[in-house]
């Protein structure tokens, strides 16, 4: 019921669709039972009346005929037409719930979730929802319209044979129950092998790069032949259940049409029914089976279409683990003073990556933080904008926790330059406008001059209309670093994280993007992660993290003075590599 309810709320929109949709289906299945009524009417009472009275009646009955089809046609062309609309329409608006689930989710959700599968969630598994959400009420509605008028209609032509057709059902309906059972769990398996597959395929594909670097062309194969075939493996399954479920329906109708020819073989010969009668009762069999028939194949479309929106709902029913505070403010007047006030993180209940950190940034100051990968330097930096919440203490700007800041006015105080640079498909310009969608093109250019990359984008044929490729494959490095630069410059904001910002230019572009950041850390509170120590000489303080917390902090001269970790960091960079 919690599926059924979650599922129906997506008609609301569309309900006079809907309800026009269930009209016509009553139309086309009074159609369809009149007929045979029409026939009966006829052979019994019309056409023993005479030639005469033939002739007379009959254009009249030409004609309401063609009227009534003429309604089926208009009845028939809105259920396949609006109906489909409505369905689409339903698939539609659910895709756009999950894509904008997705935006909300955490960060803690995309480290356990495999993209490949997410948009095999977004796509292929909505696909069946629109035939199910047309066609599912719809066939229902009708067939249950058909199977019970001429179940009512058999009754009235002779009862016995229609209560033994009724038994030879009633034993149909338990083996369609019971086969539906294992076709649920089969097409629940299907979903996630398919999902399996988009995923390897992406993996690949995204690492196509490595992948020919390392001559593993032959390995990815291999990888994606297992997935394709445990896919297959589930298909098979799949057409085995189905194969089972369809001929044993077939052969229970067939059971439904030998106990119509026997049982009135039988009660024709007792003088029980009439020839004229069986003929009709034959009528309202085929109306009675077809039913039975569209309910056997719909079935098929409900476990498929029930699959994908049950997985539809382990998503949008995924609650994120990063929200507003129900009573969270907006960050106001920022001035970007930070505190970290004995703070602890962990991911998923595992050992701390952080253990009771203590830091205090005055406004408008730079500090740099140092040490071995792995150190918590750019988990630390999460913190701050809230991709992660602290396990222990707190993170606060200008005396505010974060907590009770509302996430958009937050991160719109915040700039970020990551060291894993990510351009997305389109122009330089829609690139650079990333940090302020609305920016003027002179904004955007001054922010590609301060960035030191706009005289390489003015070189280019189409300058600042160029494509960039998918993940920016035809800018190189620094090019892509420049460019994320620049959206940091558009953003303008008032605190800064440049997390190994200058790790993927060449030494002449790292002195001029150097004095463009320190251009733009001016007057901003500034956290640098380096582990280039050149780019940090000015910072204001240095943090020296490792595996057990701040192991040194001063300022450049301070630390080289103790002759610590920092020391040697800076001593290996600079004085001992060829030792």
């Amino acid at each position: 019921m919690h599926v059924f309810k979650k599922f129906v709320k997506y008609y609301k929109p569309y309900q006079s669709v809907f309800w026009m949709d269930m009209f016509c289906a009553l139309l086309v299945s009074a159609v369809d039972l009149a007929f045979p009524q029409i026939l009966n009417w006829a052979t019994k009472d019309l056409f023993a009346h005479g030639a005469q009275a033939i002739y007379r009646i009959l254009p009249w009955m030409a004609i309401g005929l063609l009227v009534m089809y003429f309604l089926r046609f208009l009845g028939r062309y809105y259920i396949t037409y609006q109906g489909h609309v409505m369905g689409a329409r339903m698939e539609s608006d659910m895709r756009q719930d999950l894509f904008d689930h997705f935006q909300r989710l955490s960060f803690s959700y995309y480290d356990r979730n495999n993209t490949g599968e997410m948009m095999s969630k977004l796509v292929s598994d909505l696909f069946d929802i629109s035939e199910l959400a047309h066609h599912g009420p719809e066939n229902i509605f009708i067939s249950l319209l058909k199977i019970l008028g001429s179940f009512a209609l058999l009754l009235w032509i002779n009862v016995p044979m229609t209560l033994i057709l009724a038994a030879v059902t009633l034993i149909m309906l338990l083996f369609c129950i019971d086969q539906n059972k294992k076709m649920r769990a089969v097409f629940m398996d299907n979903r996630r092998k398919i999902a399996g597959v988009n995923s390897r395929v992406q993996d690949s594909l995204a690492g196509i790069r490595v992948v020919k670097s390392f001559a593993n062309e032959e390995l990815e194969q291999k990888k994606f032949e297992k997935s394709n075939l445990e896919f297959l493996d589930s298909k098979e399954r799949n057409y085995r259940r189905m194969g089972s479920y369809h001929a044993g329906n077939n052969f229970f109708q067939g059971i439904l049409f030998t106990t119509v020819l026997v049982s009135g073989g039988y009660f024709v010969a007792r003088g029980d029914i009439l020839l004229t009668d069986l003929a009709v009762y034959a009528l309202y069999i085929n109306i009675f089976i077809n039913p039975i028939d569209v309910l056997i194949e719909f079935t098929e479309m409900f476990q498929k279409g029930y699959s994908g929106f049950k997985r539809f709902l382990e998503v949008v029913e995924t609650q994120p683990e990063i929200v507003d505070a129900p009573d969270a403010q907006e960050l106001t007047d920022v001035q970007g003073t930070i505190d970290y006030q004995n703070v602890s993180f962990s991911y998923d209940d595992s050992s701390n990556v952080l253990q009771n950190i203590q830091i205090h940034i005055d406004a408008g100051k730079t500090i740099a933080l140092v040490g071995p990968s792995g150190g918590g330097k750019t988990t630390l930096c999460s913190l701050l904008p809230r991709f992660y919440d602290v396990t222990e203490g707190s993170v606060s700007v200008d005396g505010k926790d974060v907590r009770s800041l509302t996430l958009k006015s937050l991160r719109s105080a915040i700039g970020i330059v990551q060291q894993d640079v990510y351009m997305f498909g389109g122009t330089i310009r829609e690139n650079i406008a990333y940090g302020k969608p609305d920016a003027t093109m002179e904004e955007i250019i001054e922010a590609a001059k301060n960035a030191n990359i706009h005289d390489f984008i003015v070189s280019l044929p189409d300058g600042y209309d160029t494509d960039v490729g998918e993940r920016g494959t035809r800018l190189s490095g620094g090019q892509k670093q420049r460019l994320s630069i620049a959206r940091v410059f558009l953003k303008n904001p008032k605190i800064l994280i440049l997390d190994e910002a200058t790790s993927a230019l060449d030494n002449e572009s790292e002195q001029h993007i150097q004095q463009s950041l320190e251009r733009l850390a001016k007057n901003r509170t500034t956290i640098v992660i380096a582990h280039r120590l050149s780019t940090i000489r000015n910072a204001d303080e240095i943090l020296v993290l490792d595996d057990d917390g701040i192991q040194e902090r001063g300022d450049h001269k301070t630390l080289l003075a103790k002759n610590g970790i920092y020391a040697k960091y800076y001593n290996m960079q600079f004085e001992g590599l060829e030792a």
